[in-house]
């Protein structure tokens, strides 16, 4: 396809622009972003990938952190190569294992509209899963197997409100009786 009339120029060379700076600037958006935050506040751009992990105290290559022990029949001792490195960065060890050690979060939950949903129908039907299947709020047609099973879902995922639920309904029944 042609290109537009006039619109092609001569490149000229920009005297004004620091390059050492303009290419330290592109290997460091080139590099990957480290994702751990203590990793990445402790890198050091101008080490290389393995100095900066060993200063650390992390390994790069696994296998010769840890080496295999050699299964000789002669050999007693286990062949552990003790490497004396000198670890400058401990602070980061100490967090990743603090980070490790926490507990993990619950991440999955119901959606909003699911909890409104099991909390309109067991507020209007209690129990009876026939009369909820023929509620007009029950929108995608729900079986009621599979209403019951919505509920069951609700009440393992929040049994402190399940409990609260329940117990409400039951001091407006009585109130109403």
């Amino acid at each position: 396809m042609p290109k537009a009339k006039g619109k092609t120029r001569r490149q000229k060379f920009g005297y004004s622009v620091n390059r050492k700076r303009l290419n330290r600037s592109a290997r460091r958006k080139a590099a990957p972003r480290i994702e751990c935050s203590h990793i990445r506040h402790a890198w050091d751009h101008t080490k290389s990938v393995r100095q900066n992990l060993a200063e650390m105290g992390l390994a790069m290559d696994p296998n010769k952190a840890v080496p295999l022990r050699k299964r000789k029949v002669q050999a007693m001792e286990v062949d552990v190569d003790e490497r004396g490195q000198l670890i400058r960065k401990p602070y980061v060890l100490n967090d990743l294992e603090a980070e490790a050690s926490l507990p993990e979060k619950k991440g999955n939950t119901l959606s909003r509209d699911l909890i409104d949903y099991v909390r309109y129908m067991v507020e209007n039907h209690g129990e009876d899963y026939k009369a909820m299947a023929r509620d007009e709020k029950n929108y995608y047609q729900d079986t009621p197997k599979q209403i019951r099973n919505k509920i069951n879902v609700y009440k393992r995922f929040y049994p402190a409100e399940w409990e609260a639920f329940t117990h409400s309904l039951q001091k407006n029944a009585m109130e109403v009786a």
